[in-house]
């Protein structure tokens, strides 16, 4: 009989080398989400976005700009560099696609932001690509949707 490997939850995650920190993703996604229309943000509307003093948000930017993601200087513009579009994008993806499931099984909206924030920053990519998955196949199948959801 095969015994499985059983860690806790840090011991897992140290597993997961990942050069941002969930924090980072979430600035990162929410200055995607912001610079989508104009390709720009400022830190007043970012620290405002994500309910945080303004200084906050420029340390974390100082960061992020390090980390070659963004362009920013001081009292200007943040702007997305392509690496940065391209993680933004995948993140504010991720996001939606685990609002999305946790919205088919019935969690109350008022929960919704709370628990997808939770999720999304500890699921691995196969697992999301599996819900994924599952989302496309009620799309395509709404009867079987629709059992589920009068189940």
């Amino acid at each position: 009989m095969k015994t499985e490997n059983f860690f806790t939850f840090s011991e897992y995650m140290k597993k997961d080398i990942n050069v941002l920190t969930p924090s980072m993703e979430d600035y990162l996604e929410m200055i995607y989400r912001l610079s989508k229309k104009s390709g720009f943000t400022r830190i007043n509307d970012l620290a405002s976005s994500l309910n945080i003093q303004p200084p906050s948000a420029t340390k974390m930017v100082q960061k992020l700009s390090k980390l070659g993601l963004i362009n920013y200087e001081k009292y200007g513009v943040i702007v997305l560099k392509d690496e940065g579009k391209r993680i933004g994008n995948a993140l504010l993806k991720r996001h939606k696609i685990i609002e999305n499931f946790l919205t088919l099984i019935g969690v109350s909206s008022s929960g919704i932001l709370e628990e997808t924030e939770k999720i999304e920053h500890t699921i691995n990519p196969e697992t999301l690509k599996c819900i994924n998955n599952l989302l496309s196949f009620f799309e395509n199948n709404l009867d079987v949707l629709n059992q589920f959801k009068s189940f």
